[in-house]
């Protein structure tokens, strides 16, 4: 059965410097994003674009959101193998390219490092990367490469 989900977010430039767009460096690229019930984030654009580098970016969101999509599926995958999962980080990493005034990201890599209970199954825990990405909503909306390279840790009992 299909399922529509729906959401909304609310963003507000606040970079009108009093002349609004009028030269290239006439304003700020700051801005507030809303979402009903949560934080606000302050925006602005990544500082190689003359942004506020103290403000979150779209290229840092874009990398975030799809590092805790994975994570968040990997925990429903591992829990539904059987493996128990003690702690979860990840560093992942983007590459964005332009050329003039366009630009797209080439590749994400995702390296998570995670760490099961002494009776999980490593490789039921590595396996469970596979199936968590083929599962994460946001990477299979996005027309570039994702690429998972996890490290199983084993706790100790």
């Amino acid at each position: 059965m299909n399922h529509s989900h729906h959401y909304r977010v609310d963003v507000e430039w606040t970079g009108n410097q009093g002349s609004g767009t009028s030269g290239y460096r006439a304003y700020r690229r700051d801005h507030d994003i809303r979402i009903a019930g949560k934080p606000a984030l302050t925006g602005s654009s990544d500082p190689s674009f003359h942004g506020d580098a103290s403000r979150h970016n779209p290229e840092d969101m874009l990398l975030a959101a799809l590092s805790s999509c994975h994570m968040l599926s990997y925990l429903h995958m591992a829990t539904v193998a059987g493996v128990v999962v003690t702690a979860y980080v990840d560093a992942a990493e983007g590459t964005m390219q332009t050329e003039g005034d366009a630009g797209r990201f080439t590749e994400v890599v995702l390296r998570p490092v995670v760490t099961i209970s002494a009776a999980s199954d490593p490789a039921k825990a590595e396996a469970a990367h596979e199936t968590a990405h083929h599962a994460c909503f946001i990477a299979n909306s996005v027309n570039f490469p994702v690429r998972c390279e996890p490290r199983i840790v084993i706790e100790s009992p």
